[in-house]
């Protein structure tokens, strides 16, 4: 199969930034295809990977010289190898509005934090995600559901660069030896992979510390370091739960999710469609997968979350709540390709409790029949987009 450049939605904010920021920072899980669409973007630019052992020392020795290069400005990719770069590149561009700096990271610890001291009020910042489904949709709308989750949405697997079978299993070894052990130095391995393991098969459920803690046999705030790296990382995302002042007893603790579906199918050892039909965790990872295209929706806008859940101490529970203004759209997730009355009944609930700020009401599922002029409406997960 040919390679091929996959375009992506996030590009049409990307050069609205970059027409009133100096910097434009781009930040993501590894893969992602950062460096692909920066380089595509921003051809004119030149381009400098600081993992590169030369650069990197070019860069440390001489920083000055190294970023004066180029007039114009350049690209940084990895610049949380060489964090103290900042500083420079904040007094380059008050000395000079027009240059501009194009930099990318894999962690958000690494990257942001450090910006967000140095170069405050100077960078635009935006968070590429694996390929949304809207992204890949002429590939995607003739498979299966089944495949679609257990494909996954990282580039390689739809530019013809690299199949699920070998990419996640090279992308878990590299990603922990190249960030995890880094980041934590991690003694045993396998406990750690026991732990992302564990955290696969808790796709939709409540975050649980102490639970894993005695599962994987490590302390409490092992496993919260743990998974801080992991959503730095990209790896893992905590959905909030809503919150507010009303008269129902609300959960406070967040639900987890995987910021992929084929890393996550690759962690709970699914390796065939045929599987993944069969599989307890199916209705969890399309729920993960409808979850994870609203949070995609929101990066590719530039737009920060506006995603939650609603569960109560009755046990009624929405799956998402969009958050628009004092408004709310909800959204209940099913895997199933027939619909039930049921599917509705959290939202009705949760109907009485926001009034008439529930101002979006719909169930996406598998199936065949929509009905988008009902009160609540019914959505196959292919035309999803449309509610976010």
């Amino acid at each position: 199969m040919d390679k091929e450049f996959i375009t992506r939605d996030i590009s049409a904010v990307m050069l609205e930034m970059y027409k009133y920021f100096p910097v434009l920072t781009m930040t993501g899980p590894r893969q992602s295809g950062k460096t692909t669409l920066l380089r595509k973007v921003f051809k004119d630019l030149p381009y400098y990977s600081l993992e590169n052992l030369d650069i990197r020392h070019f860069a440390l020795n001489d920083p000055v010289g190294f970023l004066n290069q180029h007039p114009e400005g350049m690209i940084l990719d990895e610049a949380q190898n060489t964090p103290d770069l900042l500083s420079y590149i904040q007094g380059l561009v008050d000395q000079n509005p027009e240059k501009r700096f194009v930099l990318s990271g894999s962690s958000q610890f690494s990257v942001i934090i450090k910006i967000t001291q140095s170069l405050a009020g100077r960078t635009g910042i935006l968070e590429l995600m694996p390929l949304s489904y809207n992204e890949i949709k002429s590939k995607a709308d003739n498979k299966s559901i089944d495949e679609v989750l257990l494909t996954g949405f990282y580039p390689a697997l739809y530019s013809g660069k690299n199949i699920p079978s070998l990419f996640y299993p090279s992308y878990v070894k590299t990603y922990l030896e190249r960030d995890v052990r880094d980041l934590l130095q991690i003694k045993d391995i396998m406990q750690f992979q026991t732990f992302l393991k564990l955290c696969a098969g808790r796709i939709g459920s409540l975050f649980n510390a102490s639970e894993l803690s005695g599962e994987v046999g490590v302390s409490v705030n092992t496993i919260k370091s743990w998974l801080s790296v992991l959503q730095a990382s990209y790896i893992i995302k905590l959905l909030p739960p809503f919150y507010e002042n009303i008269s129902k007893r609300l959960t406070k603790t967040p639900k987890l999710y995987f910021y992929d579906t084929g890393l996550a199918c690759y962690l709970l050892d699914i390796e065939t469609e045929q599987q993944l039909s069969r599989d307890k965790m199916r209705g969890h990872l399309f729920e993960n997968f409808v979850i994870m295209e609203a949070l995609k929706e929101r990066y590719n806008h530039g737009k920060k979350s506006n995603l939650f859940f609603y569960r109560d101490s009755n046990d009624v529970e929405v799956d998402l709540l969009l958050k628009k203004g004092n408004e709310y759209c909800a959204i209940e997730i099913k895997s199933s390709q027939t619909y039930h009355p049921d599917f509705e009944a959290g939202i009705k609930s949760l109907g009485k409790v926001l009034n008439n700020r529930l101002t979006d009401k719909a169930v996406i599922y598998a199936g065949d029949f929509e009905n988008d002029t009902a009160e609540i409406q019914l959505l196959n997960y292919k035309n999803m987009g449309r509610l976010f």
